[in-house]
């Protein structure tokens, strides 16, 4: 069983992959890095915005292993790190739907009233959008 763990380094995404390595350990766990892009790129720029992207992308890499390892340290768990670019919802459901995830987990920050409303909520869209089932960790 494949399961896709959302991670951005928050404090509600640590709970998420905590949760699971508890509940997974023995399946393939999947984290997900999001970069988000900024809109507006236009011609001239875009292999400017290109050539960025894939450093963020190595960099970002680097820096979810070790965090995750530091955060880990007394569980031996084998992950692997995936990253894309653009809207953290869109990329994780698309990147679910492409690579035959069974399992979602993802972290939330329990927001409410206006504040979710201005500030949105990926693990809301996640859940609406999934084609598998979604465990949302608080």
């Amino acid at each position: 069983m494949a399961v896709l763990v959302a991670y951005d380094g928050s404090s509600p995404a640590r709970n998420a992959v905590e949760h699971a390595v508890s509940e997974h350990a023995d399946d393939e766990l999947i984290l997900l890095r999001v970069i988000e892009a900024a809109d507006g790129s236009t011609g001239a720029g875009i292999e400017l915005v290109k050539e960025r992207l894939k450093e963020r992308r190595d960099e970002s890499e680097a820096a979810v292993s070790e965090d995750v390892d530091d955060f880990l340290d007394s569980t031996p768990v084998e992950f692997r790190i995936e990253t894309a670019v653009g809207n953290p919802a869109r990329e994780i459901v698309a990147f679910a739907e492409a690579h035959d995830v069974d399992q979602i987990v993802v972290g939330n920050h329990g927001r409410a009233g206006v504040s979710r409303v201005l500030l949105g909520s990926v693990a809301e869209e996640v859940v609406r959008r999934a084609p598998v089932p979604v465990t949302v960790v608080r």
